[in-house]
């Protein structure tokens, strides 16, 4: 048996589940994705109840929700604590050590993310759903700010747009490189 690996998991699947949800939503805002949408209005409610106190202190600026970007990090390092202290049975890191991990995570993270965003969109333009999909406009909203570019170094060919697969290799290579 082994019950810290179990509370391990359970931590991590908690506060992955929440980060994903509050990352989402910083997202959401930053390409200015429709919030009618019932997704969104999921994302919305999910993330609610502790980001509207932190938004009485903590503004937004230039259209960047800073105070859903201070809770993603928040989240991530309080969970890399939690984690460490479950391993460890202390929190005896330092400061720089620290803030490096939360970086880190961060990015790993956020490059997990936006993989398997992509992934989906390629999935979901396979099976061809209505777009008035929820879920389809709100994907393509979220990775179309990154495939645009992408689409003028390499434009669809005969039909098929492979410019996800060179958004997968730089996500692929950004993470062997730093070694997410």
């Amino acid at each position: 048996m082994n019950p810290q690996g179990a509370l391990h998991l359970l931590i991590s699947f908690v506060f992955d589940l929440y980060i994903f949800l509050m990352l989402t939503r910083f997202l959401l805002q930053l390409v200015r994705a429709d919030f009618y949408n019932p997704l969104s209005q999921f994302v919305v409610k999910a993330t609610n109840p502790l980001l509207m106190p932190l938004r009485r202190l903590v503004p937004g600026y230039g259209g960047v929700d800073v105070a859903a970007l201070m809770l993603v990090v928040a989240l991530v390092l309080f969970k890399l604590l939690l984690l460490t202290m479950l391993v460890y049975g202390s929190v005896r890191v330092s400061p720089l050590a620290l803030l490096v991990a939360t970086v880190t995570e961060l990015a790993r993270t956020l490059l997990n993310y936006l993989f398997w965003a992509i992934i989906l969109r390629i999935v979901l333009s396979w099976v061809s759903p209505d777009p008035r999909n929820p879920v389809t406009l709100v994907v393509a909203q979220l990775t179309e700010p990154v495939m645009a570019p992408a689409r003028k170094l390499l434009p669809p060919m005969g039909g098929l747009d492979l410019s996800p697969i060179l958004i997968l290799l730089a996500i692929q290579l950004i993470q062997a490189f730093f070694r997410l």
